[in-house]
């Protein structure tokens, strides 16, 4: 069987590795009268019929598992196998064959390994271990007919992913905690990954370090899985007064809550190698039209630790906010309707007392604005 050409991403051997295994025959192989440039605007390569050659390599060897996982992983995005003949070094024009876009996507400036390596490998390697955990668990769907694609699922897989790494990269201290960690103090004994979509939900057998110093009996703790959000609540000096959002929300109509609509601090979720402050400003912008000035932080912490690996990240900004309120606004492709209101601070007070606002944000940004209010008025 013709060997598969690959040009892109699984030209990094890491992720190769984890997509097809290993054991395979790989040789540098080019392809005539195509080009590998990026996908404009995106994080990957795309392969373009233009004069030159394109770079890549020919894996030979593969078995059924490792060609459905290959297929799994390209299909999910649209891509299907053609045959093609490459050229590689000492055996001439040899058979391959090469996933190509059913609809190719705008091409941008050319593409390098290296540089997609260093701006987005590590990010593919931690999301490509939840994509193929989810491959594993969908085995019987995929049997039926009946599992999702990746491509549906890619870009919050990676969500999580730029999570999991933030997560590592700024642990919590331990003056007070014990100086446990998960990768010495927890053992994973079964994964499950029953769901995953825009969330997902992790469903594990474990085993944990106990204050005694010694493993807990085996424990099932089921997750429900997220990526980072950032909240803001701009604050107007002047007016004394705030700007919140109302809209739709699921976890309280899903409670059995007959008002399902919430009032809350702008929010969104942060995008891989978006920092919480960037965020903030771009949902203003989307969510309410705002430009922020100073962002004072509010605080970063689990909003429900017991279940959700969400981490929020929540800070009240400066903002000119006369006029405003009464916005309707959202981002259209991801079927948004919040409305905004300009609320006296008092007022607002008065709403978390009654239970008429009640999400964690809002009352944990107005007690942080209602102790530093004085202070920053003052300069």
């Amino acid at each position: 069987m013709a060997g598969l050409f690959l040009y892109g991403t699984l030209c990094h051997a890491p992720l190769r590795e984890k997509v097809l295994g290993l054991g395979h025959m790989v040789s540098e192989a080019r392809l005539p009268g195509f080009r590998v440039r990026w996908a404009a605007g995106a994080d990957y390569p795309v392969i373009v019929q233009e004069e030159g050659e394109a770079v890549g390599l020919l894996v030979e060897g593969l078995d059924d598992e490792a060609l459905a996982r290959a297929d799994w992983f390209e299909a999910g995005f649209g891509y299907r196998l053609r045959e093609v003949s490459v050229h590689v070094e000492g055996r001439g024009a040899v058979p391959a064959r090469l996933y190509l876009p059913e609809t190719a996507p705008e091409a941008g400036p050319p593409w390098r390994l290296d540089d997609w390596v260093r701006a987005h490998a590590d990010l593919w390697l931690e999301a490509i271990d939840e994509a193929l955990a989810v491959y594993e668990a969908e085995r019987p769907a995929r049997a039926a007919g009946r599992a999702g694609s990746l491509g549906g699922r890619w870009e919050m897989m990676k969500q999580r992913a730029a999570s999991r790494l933030r997560a590592r990269a700024a642990p919590g201290g331990h003056r007070r905690r014990a100086d446990f960690t998960a990768g010495r103090d927890v053992r994973v004994l079964v994964e499950r990954h029953p769901y995953t979509q825009y969330f997902g939900l992790a469903d594990h057998d474990l085993t944990f370090r106990r204050f005694d110093g010694e493993m807990s009996a085996p424990v099932r703790r089921a997750g429900f899985l997220g990526g980072d959000a950032a909240t803001v609540l701009p604050w107007d000096a002047d007016l004394d007064a705030v700007l919140v959002v109302e809209q739709f929300r699921a976890g309280p109509f899903l409670r059995g809550d007959p008002r399902p609509w919430t009032l809350e601090p702008i929010a969104g979720r942060l995008d891989p190698g978006e920092t919480p402050e960037a965020c903030v400003r771009r949902e203003a912008l989307e969510e309410a039209g705002l430009q922020l000035g100073t962002l004072h932080p509010v605080a970063r912490f689990y909003p429900s630790p017991g279940a959700v690996t969400e981490f929020v990240w929540a800070f009240v900004a400066e903002a000119r906010l006369s006029g405003r309120g009464g916005e309707i606004g959202g981002v259209e492709a991801e079927h948004e309707d919040i409305r905004t209101h300009l609320v006296p601070v008092e007022e607002m007070m008065e709403l978390i007392a009654s239970g008429e606002a009640a999400t964690a944000p809002l009352i944990l940004s107005m007690q942080w604005l209602a102790l530093n209010r004085a202070r920053l008025r003052a300069g």
